[in-house]
């Protein structure tokens, strides 16, 4: 929100969380695309009032579940928004993508799903 993208309800008590893009003039089809180049997962969704159609739509859905259970914390997702805005705003420059791509990876990887057995 901080760096001007607007999520439904002006915010999240929750694990869950919905940006809307009407405002930006970017889809959800797009955006989800741009964002899984980049090594993140979202999903495109209809937001109140949507003009798009579902298979468009105007916004993304942002899940945090499978972050938290990897120990992921508020500082990981406040550098993940970042990364995902960074991507969002410039979806074309493939160069951001690929050193937002490796930045989620190297973050990714400090929080691995499973221990290491030697």
């Amino acid at each position: 929100m901080e760096r001007g993208y607007d999520v439904v309800t002006g915010g999240t008590d929750t694990h869950l969380f919905l940006v809307d893009l009407s405002k930006r003039g970017l889809t959800g089809k797009d955006a989800e695309k741009a964002l899984e180049r980049a090594g993140m997962t979202v999903n495109k969704n209809t937001v109140p009032f949507d003009e798009k159609s579902p298979f468009v739509t105007s916004g993304f859905r942002v899940g945090t579940p499978a972050l938290t259970t990897r120990g992921m914390k508020e500082p990981e997702m406040e550098k993940l928004g970042e990364l995902m805005t960074r991507v969002l705003d410039d979806m074309s420059n493939d160069a951001a993508i690929a050193e937002a791509r490796k930045a989620a990876a190297k973050l990714a990887k400090q929080f691995p799903l499973y221990e290491e057995r030697t």
